[in-house]
Protein backbone atom coordinates (compact mmCIF):
# COMPACT_ATOMS: atom_id res chain seq x y z
CA UNK A 1 0.00 0.00 0.00
CA UNK A 2 2.90 2.35 0.53
CA UNK A 3 3.70 1.62 -3.04
CA UNK A 4 0.80 2.63 -4.05
CA UNK A 5 0.04 5.65 -1.92
CA UNK A 6 3.82 7.10 -3.11
CA UNK A 7 2.97 6.54 -6.45
CA UNK A 8 -0.51 8.23 -6.21
CA UNK A 9 0.64 11.39 -3.64
CA UNK A 10 0.83 13.61 -6.28
CA UNK A 11 -2.65 13.49 -8.08
CA UNK A 12 -4.13 13.22 -4.38
CA UNK A 13 -2.35 16.56 -3.35
CA UNK A 14 -3.97 17.87 -6.64
CA UNK A 15 -7.35 16.99 -6.19
CA UNK A 16 -6.89 18.04 -2.60
CA UNK A 17 -5.77 21.12 -3.50
CA UNK A 18 -8.50 21.86 -6.24
CA UNK A 19 -11.10 20.79 -3.05
CA UNK A 20 -9.17 23.20 -0.64
CA UNK A 21 -9.71 26.06 -3.33
CA UNK A 22 -12.99 25.22 -4.25
CA UNK A 23 -14.28 25.35 -0.72
CA UNK A 24 -12.25 28.69 -0.13
CA UNK A 25 -13.99 30.35 -3.29
CA UNK A 26 -17.00 28.96 -1.44
CA UNK A 27 -16.58 30.24 1.82
CA UNK A 28 -15.92 33.21 0.31
CA UNK A 29 -19.16 33.40 -1.73
CA UNK A 30 -20.86 32.47 1.47
CA UNK A 31 -18.77 35.55 3.24
CA UNK A 32 -20.36 38.04 0.63
CA UNK A 33 -23.81 37.07 0.41
CA UNK A 34 -23.95 36.75 3.90
CA UNK A 35 -22.37 40.61 4.03
CA UNK A 36 -25.09 41.67 1.89
CA UNK A 37 -27.78 39.80 3.52
CA UNK A 38 -26.88 41.98 6.88
CA UNK A 39 -26.67 44.69 5.22
CA UNK A 40 -30.26 44.38 4.01
CA UNK A 41 -31.31 43.71 7.08
CA UNK A 42 -29.76 46.76 8.95
CA UNK A 43 -32.13 49.04 6.07
CA UNK A 44 -34.88 46.94 6.80
CA UNK A 45 -34.66 47.31 10.38
CA UNK A 46 -33.64 50.98 10.24
CA UNK A 47 -35.45 53.54 12.62
CA UNK A 48 -36.64 50.35 14.97
CA UNK A 49 -35.55 48.52 18.05
CA UNK A 50 -33.68 46.05 16.04
CA UNK A 51 -36.42 43.28 17.48
CA UNK A 52 -37.30 40.04 15.43
CA UNK A 53 -38.39 40.49 11.98
CA UNK A 54 -42.16 40.15 12.55
CA UNK A 55 -42.07 42.84 15.23
CA UNK A 56 -40.22 45.22 12.30
CA UNK A 57 -42.72 44.13 9.37
CA UNK A 58 -45.62 44.90 11.92
CA UNK A 59 -44.13 48.58 12.27
CA UNK A 60 -43.21 49.00 8.81
CA UNK A 61 -47.10 47.42 7.84
CA UNK A 62 -48.25 50.01 10.69
CA UNK A 63 -46.27 53.14 8.83
CA UNK A 64 -48.23 52.16 5.58
CA UNK A 65 -51.23 52.51 6.83
CA UNK A 66 -51.09 55.45 8.60
CA UNK A 67 -49.41 57.15 5.76
CA UNK A 68 -52.39 55.90 3.50
CA UNK A 69 -54.49 57.23 6.13
CA UNK A 70 -53.39 60.40 6.11
CA UNK A 71 -53.15 60.52 1.98
CA UNK A 72 -57.00 59.73 1.84
CA UNK A 73 -57.14 62.72 4.69
CA UNK A 74 -55.43 64.77 2.39
CA UNK A 75 -57.47 64.08 -0.78
CA UNK A 76 -60.80 64.82 0.69
CA UNK A 77 -58.96 68.12 1.55
CA UNK A 78 -57.56 68.58 -1.58
CA UNK A 79 -61.69 67.88 -3.29
CA UNK A 80 -63.25 70.65 -0.72
CA UNK A 81 -60.92 72.91 -1.55
CA UNK A 82 -61.06 72.43 -5.43
CA UNK A 83 -64.87 72.57 -5.05
CA UNK A 84 -64.85 75.68 -2.68
CA UNK A 85 -62.56 77.12 -5.65
CA UNK A 86 -65.09 76.94 -8.29
CA UNK A 87 -66.46 80.29 -6.40
CA UNK A 88 -63.75 82.30 -6.01
CA UNK A 89 -62.77 84.94 -8.61
CA UNK A 90 -60.99 83.23 -11.40
CA UNK A 91 -60.71 85.44 -14.56
CA UNK A 92 -60.31 88.62 -14.37
CA UNK A 93 -60.06 91.31 -17.61
CA UNK A 94 -59.29 94.70 -17.57
CA UNK A 95 -59.53 97.57 -20.25
CA UNK A 96 -58.70 101.29 -20.00
CA UNK A 97 -60.22 103.49 -22.50
CA UNK A 98 -61.09 107.12 -23.27
CA UNK A 99 -65.07 107.20 -23.90
CA UNK A 100 -64.99 110.82 -25.02
CA UNK A 101 -62.81 112.74 -27.09
CA UNK A 102 -62.56 115.98 -25.41
CA UNK A 103 -60.63 114.41 -22.74
CA UNK A 104 -57.36 113.52 -21.91
CA UNK A 105 -56.44 109.77 -20.62
CA UNK A 106 -57.83 106.59 -20.45
CA UNK A 107 -59.21 107.67 -17.41
CA UNK A 108 -62.69 104.68 -17.82
CA UNK A 109 -62.32 101.71 -17.33
CA UNK A 110 -64.13 98.43 -17.88
CA UNK A 111 -63.32 95.36 -14.87
CA UNK A 112 -64.77 91.80 -15.18
CA UNK A 113 -64.26 89.24 -12.33
CA UNK A 114 -65.57 85.94 -12.56
CA UNK A 115 -65.49 82.52 -10.94
CA UNK A 116 -64.87 79.27 -13.27
CA UNK A 117 -68.42 78.71 -14.34
CA UNK A 118 -68.10 82.74 -15.81
CA UNK A 119 -70.36 83.89 -12.82
CA UNK A 120 -69.61 87.46 -11.38
CA UNK A 121 -69.60 90.85 -11.89
CA UNK A 122 -68.70 93.50 -14.77
CA UNK A 123 -67.60 97.08 -13.21
CA UNK A 124 -67.20 100.09 -15.91
CA UNK A 125 -66.19 103.54 -14.73
CA UNK A 126 -67.42 106.71 -17.58
CA UNK A 127 -64.86 109.28 -16.25
CA UNK A 128 -65.42 112.95 -17.73
CA UNK A 129 -64.34 116.74 -16.73
CA UNK A 130 -67.14 116.94 -14.19
CA UNK A 131 -67.92 113.73 -12.82
CA UNK A 132 -67.04 110.20 -12.80
CA UNK A 133 -69.69 107.49 -12.82
CA UNK A 134 -69.33 103.72 -12.06
CA UNK A 135 -71.78 100.73 -13.06
CA UNK A 136 -72.00 97.40 -11.96
CA UNK A 137 -73.56 93.96 -13.98
CA UNK A 138 -73.92 91.20 -12.74
CA UNK A 139 -72.65 88.06 -15.11
CA UNK A 140 -73.86 84.53 -15.00
CA UNK A 141 -72.47 82.08 -17.24
CA UNK A 142 -70.72 85.21 -18.83
CA UNK A 143 -73.82 86.38 -19.59
CA UNK A 144 -75.76 89.25 -18.84
CA UNK A 145 -79.82 90.64 -19.10
CA UNK A 146 -78.20 94.42 -19.16
CA UNK A 147 -77.13 95.71 -22.17
CA UNK A 148 -73.33 95.92 -21.85
CA UNK A 149 -71.05 98.42 -23.69
CA UNK A 150 -68.04 97.68 -26.41
CA UNK A 151 -65.28 97.92 -23.65
CA UNK A 152 -67.72 95.94 -21.21
CA UNK A 153 -67.77 93.18 -24.07
CA UNK A 154 -64.20 92.99 -24.13
CA UNK A 155 -63.10 93.09 -20.76
CA UNK A 156 -65.57 90.08 -20.28
CA UNK A 157 -63.95 88.43 -23.18
CA UNK A 158 -60.37 89.05 -21.88
CA UNK A 159 -61.63 87.64 -18.15
CA UNK A 160 -62.99 84.60 -20.31
CA UNK A 161 -59.64 84.05 -21.73
CA UNK A 162 -57.68 84.54 -18.96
Amino acid sequence: MNSWLAASLGPILAVLIILILALAGLATWLALRLRRMEERYRRLTAGTDGGNLSAVLEAHVSQVAAAAARVAELDTLVRHAERASRAHVQHIGFLRFNPFRDTGGDQSFALALADGEGNGVVVSSLHSRDVTRVYAKPLAGWTTSYQLTDEEQRAIARARQS
